[in-house]
C-alpha cells in the first residue's frame, strides 16, 4: 500500500479512470458485434443503421483515449468493409 499522499490519489484515479475505460471498451465491443450479427444475418439496412452507431461509439472512445487513433480506424475500417460485402 503507498504512503505517500499523492500515490494514494493516484491509486484512486487509475482506479476511475480503469472502470470508465472498461465500460467505454464494453460498449464499444457490444456496437460492434450488433454489425456483425447483421452481417451474418444478411440484413444490409440493419447492419447499416448498427455500422453508424458502431462507428460513433469508436469515435467516442478514441477521443476519450480509450482506443489509439489508428486502431479506431482499424476497427472502423474492418466493420465498414463488411457492411459493404453484404450490399454489394
Amino acid at each position: 500500500m503507498a504512503n505517500v499522499k499523492s500515490s494514494k490519489k493516484r491509486i484512486k484515479v487509475t482506479l476511475r479512470q480503469t472502470l470508465r475505460n472498461r465500460i467505454i471498451r464494453s460498449r464499444t465491443k457490444t456496437a460492434m458485434r450488433k454489425v456483425v450479427a447483421a452481417c451474418i444475418a444478411n440484413d444490409a439496412a440493419g447492419a447499416k443503421e448498427a455500422l453508424i452507431v458502431a462507428v460513433k461509439t469508436i469515435d467516442k472512445a478514441a477521443t476519450k483515449g480509450v482506443y489509439h487513433k489508428n486502431n479506431a480506424a482499424r476497427k472502423k475500417s474492418k466493420l465498414t468493409k463488411m457492411v459493404n460485402g453484404i450490399s454489394a
